[in-house]
């Protein structure tokens, strides 16, 4: 008598692939990526070849240094200094015309010169970046209302260059450095 052999039976994989490609799909519309954001910094246009500065040439008075250290502390032209006090000291730099000997010659000259510990935190490093913008900013809305009666935003785009050439934003950060007594 023959025996039969019974094998063992097969499961039809063949809707497998389908099931798995129907799941990749469902969970890559139904997942949201994260993305880092970081600061929104459009660079000045490079400088024409007959307007480049020497750097040689620079005037230490025209150079506003601002430190962090790595306890988040700010130390501006060798001074402590709350962030809240920040802003107005940058605009009296930068806009001071050669009226005091300590600060700038003029809004042309004047650099702000940004360097933090790499212990710095973030936060604190975003809310230096943003009190100088904002110091730049108020200089560049009382200038386009004074001249064109319109704040810096509504200019059309000639009278916004305008203003820039006459405040234009120089902020020159270093790299970090373990200024704040980090090893």
């Amino acid at each position: 008598m023959a025996s039969k052999r019974r094998g063992l039976p097969e499961i039809n994989a063949g809707s497998m692939a389908d099931i798995a490609f129907l799941l990749l799909i469902f969970f890559l519309v139904t997942t949201t990526m994260d993305i880092d954001t970081g600061i929104a910094r459009k660079l000045p246009p490079m400088p024409e070849e007959d307007q480049q500065e020497d750097d040689s040439q620079i005037n230490a008075r025209n150079i506003y240094v601002v430190l962090i250290n790595s306890n988040d502390q700010l130390l501006v032209e060798g001074e402590m200094m709350d962030i809240s006090q920040l802003r107005e000291g940058a605009k009296r730099f930068i806009d001071n015309n050669g009226a005091r000997e300590d600060l700038s010659e003029n809004p042309e000259k004047a650099i702000i010169s940004l360097q933090n510990d790499r212990g710095t935190s973030y936060k604190m490093y975003i809310r230096v970046q943003n009190e100088l913008a904002a110091a730049y900013n108020e200089l560049r809305n009382r200038a386009s209302l004074s001249k064109f009666g319109e704040r810096y935003n509504d200019l059309n785009k000639t009278n916004q260059k305008e203003i820039r050439k006459m405040y234009p934003q120089k902020i020159s950060e270093a790299e970090p450095k373990n200024i704040g007594g980090n090893s």
